[in-house]
């Protein structure tokens, strides 16, 4: 089997297995993370009634020409920033993180420094 192919199935079954246990409320939503080769995304989901309350990415208005020239760690602590930023305006102050399979250092550790740094707590 392909490298990738194995790879990526390892992360889905990790996924599943973090989402057995992890679930967001209207309180304390579940902060999802969703990394590509070239951007990141990130979103406060209350799965209880199946909405995404705020969301967040590299690619967003807010967010491409701040993001323009950084890192890719750089970028990701922006975003986690501006979704802290938004959950504020919506009232919300904490989170549970869903990692969605990856490994918790680099971009993702990033993003949560920063969205800690916004005044997200989880």
């Amino acid at each position: 089997m392909d490298k990738t192919i194995e790879k990526r199935l390892r992360r889905d079954k990790i996924r599943r297995r973090i989402r057995a246990t992890v679930r967001g409320t209207a309180e304390r939503p579940r902060l999802g993370v969703y990394k590509s080769n070239k951007h990141v995304y990130a979103q406060l989901i209350d799965d209880l009634m199946g909405q995404t309350l705020a969301s967040a990415s590299t690619q967003s208005n807010e967010l491409s020409d701040e993001v323009e020239g950084k890192t890719k760690q750089e970028a990701a602590e922006a975003v986690g920033k501006h979704l802290a930023q938004l959950a504020d305006e919506k009232g919300i102050n904490k989170a549970v993180f869903d990692r969605s399979g990856y490994k918790y250092h680099g971009v993702i550790k990033a993003l949560a420094d920063g969205a800690r740094e916004g005044g997200l707590d989880f």
